[in-house]
């Protein structure tokens, strides 16, 4: 089986449409997986995007009639009571369906539970690699894994288990050197010149890059 990327629209603040078409629009090349997890339909609707699932409770819809767009046997409905999030269980479809990386759209703003919810699901074996929120562009970098990026003000935190080791290229604090221990954290790192990379060399890091879209 090839790469497919996974794509999870979620409730909560999203960047806007601009950004999410130019972003969809630079995957054309990709085989993409689009699941919209409860009200993350409206996003994705908003967006002009056709999700290829629709799983969730339906609560958090403004209008059931959102759902009218897809095939019935692409909605899943979930039970109000449940044990898992409707974002976990996108997440959980979205591993059954052979995605090789998944992303999440939205998540930002209203409840901090939910927002912690997500967060949490960044700590588990089989995790998301990247999070974009209204302000906050989140990727999971793991032992053996670089990525490039450009301004924005970078935060980094470890996750899962330890020991921890990071490098970088082009920041302001390089990470090479520093200790990492549960709990412990980097907060407003900045490039030098606009661009810096950072790299896992043992665990993995929560690189959050916080700044508008658009």
């Amino acid at each position: 089986m090839g790469f497919m990327l996974g794509i999870i629209f979620t409730g909560g603040e999203a960047p806007d449409t601009h950004f999410i078409k130019n972003l969809l629009d630079s995957l054309s090349q990709t085989d993409t997986l689009i699941i919209a997890a409860d009200s993350g339909l409206i996003a994705a609707q908003d967006a002009d995007i056709k999700p290829d699932w629709v799983i969730g409770d339906m609560d958090s819809l403004d209008t059931q009639s959102r759902l009218a767009a897809l095939p019935p046997e692409r909605i899943i409905r979930l039970q109000h009571d449940k044990d898992f999030s409707d974002t976990e269980m996108a997440f959980s479809l979205a591993v059954e369906k052979g995605c090789s990386q998944i992303w999440i759209i939205g998540g930002g703003g209203g409840r901090i539970d939910h927002l912690f919810g997500i967060r949490s699901l960044f700590e588990r074996e089989l995790f998301p690699n990247r999070w974009i929120t209204d302000t906050a562009d989140i990727y999971c970098i793991y032992a053996g894994n670089k990525e490039q990026f450009k301004n924005g003000i970078v935060s980094v935190f470890p996750l899962g288990e330890g020991p921890w080791e990071a490098q970088s290229e082009g920041l302001k604090w390089p990470l090479k050197g520093l200790k990492w221990n549960r709990g412990f954290f980097g907060l407003s790192n900045v490039a030098v010149n606009g661009e810096f990379s950072i790299s896992a060399i043992k665990g993995r890091f929560m690189v959050i890059l916080s700044h508008g879209f658009t």
